[in-house]
């Protein structure tokens, strides 16, 4: 009977971590696909809007939903990636200073409050 029990217990226990690598790779391509998302609003940050939000969709499959809003001195990104049936959020802040290094925005002039042109009545 204990030698039955412990057999059983040798089947099972490869079962369990071929599982656990499988949800650990499903879980990695959800990952990957809310990095698309993360990608997707760096390059797509407006000049005008203050917030917007997008689906990533692929051969009839949804990839992410990415949210991007401007909060001072920056932007806060959140992004959902899927896969099957699983979900990954990955939420960044980045200053506008680090926006400008990594050539996402413009680096704005400073205005000299001496030079500003006078307007005409």
């Amino acid at each position: 009977m204990k030698a039955a029990f412990v057999i059983i217990l040798i089947l099972l226990i490869p079962g369990n971590s071929f599982c656990q690598s499988k949800i650990e790779d499903d879980i990695g391509y959800a990952f990957q696909n809310a990095k698309k998302g993360i990608y997707w609003a760096l390059d797509n940050i407006p000049d005008k809007k203050s917030k917007i939000e997008n689906n990533l969709i692929a051969d009839d499959k949804l990839y992410s939903f990415v949210k991007l809003s401007k909060v001072v001195d920056g932007i806060k990104i959140e992004s959902t990636g899927y896969y099957n049936t699983n979900e990954v959020t990955i939420k960044i802040f980045r200053s506008n200073g680090s926006l400008e290094n990594s050539g996402y925005l413009k680096k704005k002039e400073p205005e000299i409050p001496g030079n500003a042109e006078k307007r005409k009545d």
